[in-house]
């Protein structure tokens, strides 16, 4: 491996300079909004403020389920946020996450609204809140639950670890992509040998588990996120592959992966969702890149 000692860290650091990479323009050391701007409010109960990355997927995800189930309260409005425009930083959005990332959600079905921010959080919310997708035997519970913070836990080494350093990074340095490479496959073996075991990952039944892992490890394994999939050898991982498949077939899940996404091909693209009918009547205006 190729050494590099041309760096040596302050004894204090400082942030004097923006740092490079993609998203060097939103990237900080210090929380808070930098502009006020409030949040829209649609007519539902439920008002959902994101983007449709793999954390933001997930949330929408889980409420097509909920829809897809009969359960009417889950209807929902989805407003886009455009992070890379710093979105984020507005008064509104901070007031409903002060840590300033997708998604948020905000409950409007109570006496009070009620934020919930950290997609494994409102996950957890929507399923006691309807009902659905979380086991209430003890053990199953459990193993749900060990499984969605599991994905919690991990991400971050995939996303902000192996994907910042080998696709959004502004050159290639072999020791962070190494690191987090093995890191990753790690990762991948971990699932693979669970579901080598068990058609989903809480056992039997389909959960928030696999709402939460599918769109990040599935979106790994079946070439969707960092261009990646030759580098880590994803063939290898046969039955994260069988359950990538199986989820993604899911109608719900088509439905909300399209929401709140701007990239990719328009028809797989829904801007902003505030009725079911606007996956049949999405027009041109709405599917226009985002500006």
């Amino acid at each position: 491996m190729s050494s590099t000692t041309d760096y040596t860290p302050p004894k204090v650091w400082v942030w004097e300079k923006a740092n490079g990479g993609r998203f060097a323009n939103i990237n900080r050391p210090v929380a808070g909004a930098t502009h006020d701007k409030d949040l829209p409010v649609g007519k539902h109960p439920l008002q959902i403020y994101s983007l449709a990355t793999p954390n933001g997927q997930k949330v929408t995800i889980m409420l097509e389920e909920l829809l897809a189930l009969g359960n009417a309260g889950a209807e929902y409005d989805a407003w886009l946020i455009k992070i890379g425009e710093g979105d984020q930083f507005s008064s509104g959005f901070v007031a409903a996450n002060p840590n300033s990332k997708i998604p948020a959600l905000v409950d409007h079905s109570g006496p009070k609204p009620v934020r919930v921010f950290e997609s494994g959080a409102i996950l957890m919310h929507l399923a006691e809140k309807f009902g659905a997708f979380l086991p209430t035997e003890t053990a199953a519970r459990a193993e749900c639950l060990s499984w969605l913070f599991w994905q919690m836990g991990s991400a971050p080494y995939l996303g902000g670890g192996f994907g910042h350093f080998y696709a959004y990074a502004p050159f290639k340095m072999e020791y962070p992509i190494d690191r987090f490479a093995m890191e990753v496959k790690r990762q991948m073996d971990v699932l693979d040998r669970r579901l080598a075991e068990s058609e989903y990952l809480g056992g039997a039944d389909y959960t928030i588990a696999d709402m939460a892992v599918w769109p990040w490890y599935g979106g790994l394994a079946k070439g969707v996120l960092y261009g990646a999939a030759e580098f880590l050898s994803v063939h290898e991982y046969k039955h994260v592959l069988r359950w990538a498949d199986a989820i993604g077939a899911r109608p719900a899940v088509k439905r909300g992966r399209m929401v709140n996404r701007v990239q990719g091909d328009p028809a797989s693209q829904l801007h902003e969702r505030h009725d079911a009918g606007d996956f049949e009547t999405r027009t041109q205006d709405k599917l226009a890149p985002a500006g």
